[in-house]
């Protein structure tokens, strides 16, 4: 049975009707923060009472805007309508694709580096591979989650209506609710995602910067919010950005990638377990993928923990377990099923794809839209989705430089991949481990298609061994810290306030 999901950025997510929450969740601002140490640590002012020169002049811009709205205007609020959160995902998703191309090679065979420092030169800045990819999906959504969190602070404070309530010439022209207007929403949303994209894709600012607008001004073209509110809400957002940009800075991550020494230990160490070690199989020899993200600072536990979840080791190179590990990767590759091929290249996710990390986002928000979620708790359950996947690659990472294992090309030739061969270790399965994490995370907010999640997930990790790319050690073990790193989220959604 096919359990897996349309493959397009958007997929079934491009008609979403105008989000219409069932719950406005008006108490979101009680909720537990990620990195703000409280929902009023960036200030925002009060509002102009609804009486006043200065928002009666407001009002008048948005009935002067709905009076001769274009196609193009009309198109946006149908756009937009379907939700901040959602439509920024699939941007973000779009830009993760786009950049998830790696270097070519120099002359003299060695590989330049994409550098944040001269983004606008050869290797464009990022190379946005899974890991990269998944602490973008992370940082932005968590960033998001903790912005709403303090909107909707501010919003039952100062409890002000929004403006096709406070004047019936104008017209709502997404549906209706009871929620406040100020600070807005959609606002809050462009500011954060906008300031955070900027750290993550720094040569497309002007792109993020025109999408912000967008979303900015549809809501007065939609009679959903005055000037003053989405002026509130963008500097909230872009404060709260500010907050998680600083925390980036410092975790770990410009450290991923270390030096040839580095590298060569790796190699070393292996060797004295009297383990074969790992090679790269590309031709020039590539620099390894990112060999210290291991290290990189998790969202859901310490680095302590992130070591305690380092599996046991593989089977040995040597030994009758992994004989038999790489006979039945050879079967695959030689004997392939036409279900087979089809799983291998729907879950490929390589160059060129939102990432691993951005197809479970495409799954989740083709589930959510069927959920009727306010703005907030879509934010918040991307939030753990994307932190579980971050983390679960962090805790991947750290397992696959720690053994240095080899893939099942290197120790038998004969065998040929039907996709590309990762340049990194093979202990344990990357798509396993983000699958698995996913899934976990899934099932707690959707537990109705828990059992398709899980299946997803086994598909995924499946599909890896059918390609010839990883042993069913890595697979089965990556499932299974997936599936423990995913608890980490789970249990901070039963005590987060949302529940």
């Amino acid at each position: 049975m096919q359990v897996s999901c349309s493959k397009n950025v958007k997929g079934r997510t491009d008609n979403a009707p105008a989000l219409h929450p069932s719950n406005i969740d008006l108490d979101g601002g009680t909720w537990k923060t990620v990195l703000l140490s409280q929902p009023d640590q960036f200030e925002v002012a009060a509002p102009l009472a609804v009486n006043s020169p200065g928002y009666l002049g407001e009002l008048n811009e948005i009935k002067s805007l709905q009076q001769n709205l274009t196609d193009d205007q009309k198109a946006s609020i149908k756009y937009w309508s379907a939700g901040a959160v959602l439509r920024w995902n699939e941007i973000l998703r779009e830009l993760v694709a786009k950049y998830n191309l790696p270097p070519y090679q120099n002359e003299d065979g060695s590989y330049p580096a994409p550098n944040a420092a001269n983004p606008f030169a050869y290797p464009q800045f990022p190379f946005s591979n899974p890991p990269y990819a998944s602490r973008a999906y992370a940082y932005i959504s968590a960033a998001q989650y903790d912005a709403l969190v303090a909107a909707w602070h501010y919003k039952k404070l100062y409890s002000r209506v929004a403006p096709y309530k406070a004047d019936p010439a104008i017209k709502a022209l997404v549906p209706e609710t009871d929620l406040p207007s100020y600070p807005s929403e959609d606002a809050v949303v462009a500011g954060v995602t906008a300031e955070m994209m900027k750290m993550f894709f720094p040569t497309e600012i002007a792109y993020i910067e025109e999408r912000a607008a967008e979303a900015e001004k549809y809501r007065m073209m939609a009679g959903v919010n005055v000037r003053s509110e989405i002026m509130a809400g963008e500097a909230l957002g872009r404060s709260v950005a500010q907050a998680f940009a600083a925390r980036g800075r410092t975790d770990n991550t410009g450290k991923a990638g270390g030096a040839p020494a580095d590298w060569a230990k790796f190699a070393t160490d292996c060797k004295a377990r009297g383990e074969m070690p790992w090679l790269s199989l590309e031709a020039p020899v590539r620099p390894p993928m990112l060999p210290f993200y291991g290290n990189v600072k998790a969202f859901l536990f310490d680095s302590a923990t992130c070591v305690a979840l380092r599996p046991g080791p593989p089977p040995s190179t040597g030994s009758e377990q992994m004989k038999k590990e790489v006979a039945e990767i050879y079967q695959y590759v030689t004997k392939p099923t036409r279900e087979q091929i089809r799983i291998v290249h729907y879950w490929a996710d390589g160059v060129g794809t939102y990432t691993p990390p951005g197809h479970w986002d495409a799954i989740a928000a083709e589930d959510f839209i069927t959920k009727n979620f306010s703005e907030i708790r879509w934010a918040r359950n991307m939030a753990l989705l994307n932190m579980a996947i971050m983390d679960a690659g962090i805790v991947c990472w750290n397992t696959k430089y720690h053994y240095f294992n080899p893939r099942p090309t290197q120790i038998d030739p004969k065998i040929k991949t039907l996709t590309g061969i990762p340049n990194f270790p093979a202990y344990i399965s990357g798509h396993s481990t983000f699958s698995a994490a996913a899934a976990e995370v899934l099932a707690h907010i959707v537990p109705e298609r828990a059992t398709a999640y899980k299946a997803m997930a086994l598909e995924a990790s499946n599909s890896r061994m059918y390609g010839g790319i990883h042993y069913r050690a890595d697979c089965q073990v990556g499932l299974e810290v997936g599936e423990k790193v995913g608890g980490y989220a789970v249990q901070r959604a039963k005590t987060d306030g949302a529940e």
